[in-house]
């Protein structure tokens, strides 16, 4: 075993190999593993089915699509047997996680999911939009969307949450931190995370060393912290931090990790740490770039270093606006606004 910093074991892949479609991975008793497919860089989300004396419960879903709904109808009939799902568990609210939760709950099932997920979701499939309104567009131009891809799409119909994301049920069973469920024959108690969702919930096994890490635990990726128009002015890169800091005394080299995407893993205490040092490492450096006045886009280079193309953009400008943000209420920089409606951050002297 590999050995890290401050006597951290490394991060290892029990299973090097990623269950194939409509197929299952047995990650421990009682426990299977599955892969489905997203149209995006990230090619894919991990889901999970915990075996009960009356069937299944499912943690997370993929997105809503046909694909996803004809694999899904594969793995009911081929590796979860035929039994029902009789509970879906919803780790935060983002369409790859919650896609396909209401067409669970259609079927029967009861669904299980943070609140601040559910008024997310709900709120979310419900506002459907023709062209982005005006908060979105003032958002973009703020952040330092190039003249012409701004133009592009103000007059072009945004990603809608409905369009990948089954209507949301009007009821649902909360769960909360500190709650302890038993679910595939293991107690498993909710620990929240945030910043990367608010109150994203993860699950933690009292009988074994498992854990449902859905994106607050990634190993070789950081997730996405991002600031967008619903709350422009908010400091999600502060709830990841905190909340990565409060984790570590929890976590052991022995707890396998079962993520949202890439591979099961140990070495969680190290990975909690690269995580935590992957953004504070990054704003000694934003902050000599904003020496002059820069837009969150400006940035991209700094943050990111590599090239960033149109499908990217809308993600990269979110990460770039929750760093800026972040140093803007700790005082480290100050803004002004543009002529042509961008903000110019610059470091305070």
């Amino acid at each position: 075993m590999t050995a890290g910093a401050e006597g951290e074991a490394g991060i290892l892949h029990p299973f090097t190999e990623a269950p194939a479609e409509a197929a299952a991975i047995e990650v421990a008793e009682s426990v299977l593993w599955f892969r489905l497919p997203l149209p995006m860089a990230l090619d894919h989300v991990n889901v999970y089915a915990l075996k009960d004396a009356d069937g299944w419960t499912v943690i997370d879903t993929g997105l809503l699509s046909k694909r996803g709904t004809a694999l899904w109808q594969a793995l009911l009939d081929g590796p979860l047997a035929g039994a029902p799902v009789r509970r879906v568990l919803v780790t935060h609210h983002h369409p790859d996680h919650i896609g396909m939760a209401g067409w669970f709950h259609a079927q029967g099932a009861q669904l299980l999911i943070p609140r601040t997920a559910w008024l997310y979701a709900r709120m979310l499939t419900l506002d459907v939009q023709p062209l982005p309104p005006p908060e979105t567009v003032a958002f973009w131009r703020g952040a330092g969307m190039p003249a012409d891809m701004l133009a592009d799409r103000s007059q072009s119909r945004p990603f809608n949450f409905a369009d990948i994301v089954a209507p949301m049920p009007l009821g649902f069973t909360r769960i909360a931190e500190g709650d302890i469920l038993t679910l595939g024959n293991r107690r498993w108690q909710v620990r929240m995370g945030d910043g990367h969702a608010p109150e994203h919930a993860t699950l933690w096994s009292l009988d074994d060393n498992l854990i449902l890490g859905g994106d607050q635990f990634l190993p070789g990726i950081s997730p996405n912290i991002g600031v967008y128009p619903t709350e422009p002015d908010a400091d999600p890169l502060d709830d990841w931090l905190r909340t990565t800091r409060a984790f570590r005394p929890l976590a052991l080299d022995s707890h396998l990790v079962l993520p949202g995407h890439k591979l099961p893993f140990t070495g969680l205490p190290l990975r909690l740490r690269q995580m935590e040092e992957n953004h504070t490492a990054a704003l000694p450096r934003l902050l000599d770039h904003l020496s002059e006045p820069r837009t969150a886009a400006d940035c991209f280079p700094i943050l990111f270093r590599r090239p960033i193309g149109p499908a990217e953009f809308p993600l990269a400008m979110a990460e770039s606006v929750a760093h800026l943000n972040h140093l803007l209420h700790r005082g480290q920089v100050s803004r002004t606004l543009s002529e042509d409606g961008a903000w110019l951050w610059t470091r305070s002297d």
